[in-house]
């Protein structure tokens, strides 16, 4: 039986009952639908779509993915599912030029894009929320911290005539604080949760059948292993006997180390003592030993020694070459690359029996891992496999220049050659887990098991979708392996009893809803005060603030600069460590005398903590390259707690340029415009007093740069915006004798 709607094209999509129960659901309130992969949630995203559109013929739907093979993936899916014309179902990202996506969206009826193209559209003033109907978020458990879901919703909320939104994911997480910022983040009003064991879902399941296999670590992995635990135990006790609290255990893990290591750097921009600083450098060596260990026990030699090569390769800091003369790190060094071409570890060998024992004939199988290095092994061995053709997959990211990453474009190719049979295995890193549309995969491997419960539930949905799948988890037995996998198992279970108590909570909430911008967009735009921002900045949350505050911010590469208040105001934001750093390498003077020669009133901003925290460069040296850029230059430095503060301020004087002193967005210090018109208009604009509109005025009216120059004050005063102080100004820097 399949769905019949005049907007659904016939026979496409199946009718099931908790498809349709959700979509009953979803129709009335702001719905965050948790079902596994193969449950068809964006087949629940097409029926909404179908029924927004219907009950309201001239909105639009929008649908946001993280990626862009994502985004395609779903233009795709409307496109088969819907019955519109073919061009009004689009699909952009960041690939496609700006004025192409305005008038792409204006055309549209279905809108498939990335969250930070919708974004920096929003900033930028090219889109309006106000007709769209559905705002459908994949992958919604993204929606936290500074991710662009958070703010495209919030803006959606206040601009949309008829809002509603769906909200898409496998697993928002374990922890109830972070459902929470989910939820109201997206404004959720109703949560609909299905798993496998749910009795409207069981008939449309394959079933799944997972399996662990414990492998015992060889002897010489355990000779390995004892000599980097003695070198992280001795660091372990020294950070005790400096006063900071840690257990001294070798098992301790990466993510522990890194929120001591947060914690001491917290305390340290308080107070910058000696001991603060050792036991820092400490930390760091401590978080090196975990990462070696974590690799020696999950994947193997030849991953580990290629670890221990990278270290020797670029050991600059104080912890790496202390590890580097440690004894006992050093004969684990020596011992690994005597073993590492000869070795593997024996989940390699498990994993070949496993693949080898299948029969691959028309079947196809993922196998999943953290690192890329264990990636080309594991390619490397199943290619030796009789009827096993194994491919390489893991994201565009190039690590060095001997790991070279795959572009998106390389990775749609891999998936077509897998989808069609060319190749049958897949071995991944955490790239293939979220949402590609990877049909009918009969086994799935994980290498090694992973605490993210979110993740664990990504990787076992690639199978059980057409048929019964496997699940195949090896772990080394004793070793941190088998401390990932109950923790995942315990984040998962913890997932489905706090979703099912938000259930309840949330159930009929209303969201607490951001204040509307009113019925005109426009007026909006119109009425506030517009900036020019580096591209380069959009990453940050200082453009989503300023434009909360009702700032505008246009995006444009700037050579000096990073945001453009007006005609002689701009501004340099530098996170406290780029400052540091911009100090250490010279650009910050380099970058002040630019905005120095190019803008009467420039301003440097700098934003985060303390600048003495760090122990890279010296408090003296801080203290004179303010100095200089403050008495030298006469740029005043601006020092701000977070983004928000910083917009506050950027906001703050952008208003009281424009409104109160009346003076315009304008760029200088980039290179000169190529047509004479605009070299004119240039050479005029750099008259005080004078933006590019008076300068187009007194060009009109005088004819010429020369009769602009040599004009009477009382010529000048004709001009409409020019009164009798800065024609007077004019006159004197035009007159005045050049003196050095």
């Amino acid at each position: 039986m399949f769905v019949s709607h005049p907007l659904i094209k016939d026979g496409t999509v199946e009718a099931r009952l908790y498809q349709q129960v959700i979509l009953a659901s979803a129709s009335r309130a702001n719905t965050l639908v948790v079902a596994p992969t193969a449950l068809g949630k964006t087949v629940i995203a097409v029926l909404l779509a179908a029924h927004r559109l219907e009950q309201h013929p001239s909105s639009r739907v929008l649908m946001l993915a993280p990626t862009k093979p994502l985004v395609t993936q779903h233009a795709a899916s409307f496109e088969k599912f819907l019955e519109l014309p073919e061009e009004e179902i689009v699909a952009f990202t960041g690939s496609t030029p700006p004025d192409r996506r305005k008038a792409l969206w204006e055309s549209a009826r279905v809108i498939c894009a990335t969250p930070q193209v919708v974004q920096n559209d929003i900033i930028a003033g090219r889109c309006s929320l106000r007709e769209v109907s559905l705002l459908v978020f994949d992958e919604a458990h993204r929606g936290v911290g500074d991710y662009p879901y958070a703010f495209i919703a919030r803006n959606y909320m206040s601009q949309a005539r008829n809002p509603r939104i769906l909200a898409l994911t496998a697993s928002p997480g374990g922890d109830e604080d972070r459902i929470i910022e989910v939820v109201e983040n997206l404004y959720i009003e109703n949560i609909e949760v299905r798993t496998e064991s749910d009795p409207d879902v069981r008939p449309y399941i394959s079933g799944m059948k997972v399996e662990w296999v414990r492998v015992p670590l060889p002897a010489e992995f355990l000779e390995i292993k004892t000599s980097l635990e003695k070198a992280l135990r001795r660091r372990l006790r020294e950070l005790k006997r400096l006063g900071v609290r840690v257990e001294v255990n070798p098992g301790i893990g990466k993510g522990d180390l890194l929120a001591l290591r947060a914690e001491l750097q917290k305390e340290l921009a308080e107070e910058a003592t000696p001991e603060r600083f050792s036991a820092l450098s400490l930390i760091a060596g401590c978080i090196n030993l975990a990462h070696a260990l974590e690799l020696l026990e999950t994947q193997g030699l030849e991953t580990l020694n290629r670890y221990f090569l990278r270290l020797q390769r670029d050991a600059r800091s104080r912890a790496v070459k202390e590890l580097l003369h440690d004894r006992d790190f050093l004969r684990a060094m020596r011992r690994c690359a005597s073993l590492a071409e000869e070795m593997h570890h024996p989940k390699l060998d498990r994993l070949l029996q496993i693949i080898g024992g299948e029969d691959l004939s028309g079947r196809r199988a993922i196998v999943f891992t953290q690192y890329r290095d264990t990636v080309r092994k594991i390619v490397e061995e199943l290619n030796r496999l009789e009827g096993v053709s194994a491919v390489r997959f893991v994201g565009q990211a190039s690590r060095s220049r001997s790991d070279r990453g795959l572009s998106q474009k390389k990775q749609l190719e891999v998936l077509e050659k897998f989808r069609s049979g060319e190749h049958n295995v897949l071995v991944a890193t955490s790239v293939a887990e979220e949402g590609l549309d990877i049909p009918r995969v009969d086994l799935v491997v994980f290498y090694e098991p992973i605490p993210s419960e979110i993740r664990a539930i990504q990787r076992r949905g690639r199978t059980g979708r057409g048929s019964a799948g496997r699940v195949v988890v090896l772990l080394a037995e004793k070793t941190r392996d088998e401390a990932f996998y109950w923790s995942s198992r315990r984040r998962e279970k913890r997932m489905h009893e706090v979703l099912a108590r938000l259930r309840k909570k949330f159930s009929g909430k209303e969201p607490q809803l951001p204040r509307r911008r009113g019925e005109k967009l426009d007026d909006f735009f119109e009425n506030s005060i517009s900036i020019v921002v580096d591209t380069r900045e959009l990453s940050s949350s200082v453009v989503r603030e300023l434009l909360s505050l009702g700032v505008i911010s246009k995006p444009k590469r700037l050579e000096v600069g990073d945001y453009v208040l007006s005609s002689r105001v701009c501004v340099e934001r530098k996170t406290t460590q780029d400052f540091l750093q911009s100090i250490i390498d010279g650009r910050l003077f380099e970058q002040a005398i630019a905005l120095k020669r190019s803008y009467a009133r420039p301003l440097i901003l700098v934003e985060g903590d303390s600048l003495y925290a760090s122990r890279n460069i010296s408090p003296q040296a801080i203290r004179g390259a303010l100095a200089a850029i403050a008495v030298d230059l006469g740029i005043p430095v601006f020092f701000t707690g977070s983004e928000a503060e910083s917009a506050a301020l950027i906001a703050a004087i952008a208003r009281r340029e424009q409104q109160e002193g009346e003076r315009y967005v304008e760029i200088r210090g980039e290179k000169r415009s190529t047509t004479l018109r605009e070299q004119q208009e240039f050479i005029v604009a750099g008259l005080p007093g004078v933006n590019t509109t008076l300068a187009r005025r007194l060009l009109r009216e005088l004819g010429s740069i020369e009769r602009v120059f040599t004009a009477a004050p009382e010529e000048l005063m004709r001009i409409r915006g020019i009164g009798e102080k800065t024609a007077e100004e004019i006159r004197r820097v035009i007159t005045a004798p050049y003196e050095e």
